[in-house]
């Protein structure tokens, strides 16, 4: 028997060992998968209900908003009227009226004068220049606050300066800029309200400026109001 048989043999009882061995393999490693996120709640109207968008809102849901929008501005306006620290227009001028120089009374700037009436200032330009409306007030006062009322709300979108009278007759300007004020759908008529630091001078007049061509159409104004003390 040469070597190379016998170191077959010897080798030949290992290699049978191997093959029967069983290997062992690590074992899968299993990820859980993560939970999934919950919905988010939809916002809770005044009922309890769930809102979503109007078109989806059913009929009744849709009539509680309007009269709860209505109601909203009710006491909105009931609190401007009935404010203890606001007084109305005792006259008025402007720079332009509808009809020219033979105006109706129905568009003068003296239908400005004195509380909610209906009754309006109207300019005489739809997107031509600039138009002004001057408000004087009986009593001086430090103001705080302007409020001009309109009856078409799309009108407040082309105030561009409200400037205060100062008891020297100097005009200071109390807001200027592009009118962020919309149209208030939920009553006949829209409030335009600029709130300032209280003046270190009294007040006796407020000119609202009017960019014609901002907001196409003829300007109307029904009254206004000054907050101070």
């Amino acid at each position: 028997m040469n070597n190379f048989t016998r170191t077959a043999l010897l080798l030949a009882p290992l290699m049978l060992s191997a093959c029967h061995k069983k290997v062992t393999e690590p074992a899968p490693v299993v990820v859980a998968a993560a939970p999934a996120a919950a919905p988010a709640a939809a916002p809770a109207t005044a009922t309890g209900t769930t809102a979503t968008d109007p078109a989806q809102m059913s009929e009744a849901q849709r009539e509680l908003a309007e009269k709860q929008a209505a109601l909203d501005y009710g006491t909105m306006e009931d609190t401007y009227m009935k404010d203890p620290k606001a007084q109305w227009a005792a006259s008025a001028k402007a720079s332009s009226t509808f009809g020219g120089e033979h105006p109706s009374d129905s568009n003068l700037a003296a239908n400005v004068v004195g509380v909610v009436d209906g009754k309006t200032w109207t300019n005489n330009q739809q997107d031509i220049g600039f138009d002004s409306l001057e408000l004087g007030y009986a009593k001086p006062v430090q103001a705080t606050e302007v409020r001009l009322v309109v009856p078409a709300g799309d009108v407040t979108e082309a105030i561009t300066k409200v400037e205060l009278q100062d008891s020297d007759g100097k005009w200071n300007t109390a807001w200027s800029g592009i009118s962020d004020v919309k149209h208030d759908r939920r009553g006949n008529r829209t409030w335009f309200v600029r709130t300032f630091p209280k003046t270190t001078y009294q007040v006796s007049a407020v000119k609202y400026t009017f960019a014609n061509n901002i907001k196409h159409g003829y300007k109307e104004v029904d009254a206004a109001q000054l907050v101070g003390e």
